[in-house]
């Protein structure tokens, strides 16, 4: 089974989450929006999963600097728009564990979803 963490480099919840798989012996793939972006297809799929308002960060730095209008009457469709244009608004990290998504890092989550050593 395949295993993708999306983040990007610099955020602690990211390295502690890295430093979680690493412990376990869990193999897995990083992908780094910054550098890579997100697919739309790939993000239309996580919101299939797990909802748009799960996977978008409010508290981000990159959301609380969006302009009033912007932040305004969202719904999936401009909630989409805005994390496809800002890949640094989607909460991280974002596993995928083959079907599976994951959103955030809590350890006995991942414990249950990926195992580990």
């Amino acid at each position: 089974m395949t295993t993708t963490m999306y983040g990007i480099t610099n955020c602690d919840t990211i390295k502690k989450a890295r430093v979680w798989l690493e412990g376990h012996g869990v193999p897995y793939r990083f992908h780094d929006y910054r550098a890579e972006g997100i697919e739309a297809g790939k993000l239309d799929s996580w919101v299939g999963k797990v909802g748009w308002e799960k996977l978008l960060n409010k508290g981000s730095t990159t959301f609380r600097e969006l302009p009033e209008a912007d932040k305004q009457g969202l719904d999936e469709k401009k909630a989409k728009a805005l994390m496809l244009a800002k890949p640094t608004m989607i909460k991280r990290p974002v596993l995928e564990v083959g079907d599976t998504i994951l959103v955030g890092f809590k350890p006995d989550v991942y414990e249950g979803a990926v195992g580990g050593k």
